[in-house]
């Protein structure tokens, strides 16, 4: 079949909760909003429903000839260096007439990190409150230059509006909450609260949630960056960087 342009398959991580799945394809509705009838899909690394495989299969069988995947991923850590290349390497080799090309990352970007602060304001943070501090919190990597990604996020917001800023990793890496709050408190801030580096709820941020509630009581807790439409103009933005390099190298 001709198509002028190649279907975006958002590929995300994939969680037993599925309110991680139900945000993703919620997000997926306001990326098509503002795709101009691009054939925009969604798959999942693991977990959760279409796999990877799957999605690109089915399509192929739709008579598709090249997809462009976008990864719901905030870093270049364990799933976009090495889980999905491995992925669609094993479904072109099955399917020697697709083309894949696989996008950047999502994350870092402006843009992600303005929803990230506009979350702390609906939860409602005052960025400018001098004794506060502010805990942004990401999954944690293996990969450091992953957790530096955040680790460098925080640095930038640190002081910059007059709350205290430190990250902090759910598994992996460190510092994990307790010792981020405590890190805080040791500086000085008196009230805390909780910004989130993840795209959707989950096992993991309720797990955040809960350490938090045990570290600092009463810690007011951001909600994820989920389905704004900003998420939705970085996951294009990726989806047209990549088109545009596959199309300068074929």
């Amino acid at each position: 079949m001709t198509q002028a342009q190649p279907p975006l398959l958002i590929v995300a991580h994939g969680s037993r909760d599925p309110r991680s799945a139900a945000t993703v394809r919620a997000l997926a509705e306001v990326v098509r909003t503002q795709a101009e009838g691009r054939d925009v899909r969604v798959a999942f690394l693991d977990l959760s429903e279409p796999s990877v495989g799957d999605a690109l299969a089915a399509l192929h069988a739709e008579g598709h000839r090249h997809v462009v995947a976008v990864p719901l991923l905030l870093g270049h850590a364990y799933h976009a260096r090495i889980d999905l290349p491995a992925l669609v390497e094993d479904v072109t080799a099955r399917l020697p007439r697709l083309s894949v090309t696989v996008s950047d990352v999502l994350g870092p970007d402006p843009l992600l990190e303005d929803v990230a602060r506009d979350r702390l304001a609906e939860a409602g943070v005052e960025l400018s409150d001098p004794d506060l501090g502010v805990v942004l919190t990401a999954v944690g990597s293996s990969h450091a230059p992953a957790n530096e990604v955040v680790s460098r996020i925080a640095r930038s917001w640190d002081g910059a509006h007059g709350a205290r800023v430190t990250a902090a990793f759910a598994s992996t890496a460190r510092p994990d909450v307790p010792a981020a709050v405590a890190k805080l408190r040791a500086r000085g801030a008196r009230r805390f609260a909780v910004a989130a580096w993840f795209f959707a709820p989950g096992l993991l941020p309720d797990r955040i949630a809960d350490l938090v509630e045990q570290s600092a009581p009463g810690s007011l807790v951001a909600a994820p960056l989920g389905t704004d439409p900003r998420v939705a103009a970085v996951v294009l933005d990726r989806y047209a960087e990549a088109l545009a390099a596959a199309t300068r190298t074929a």
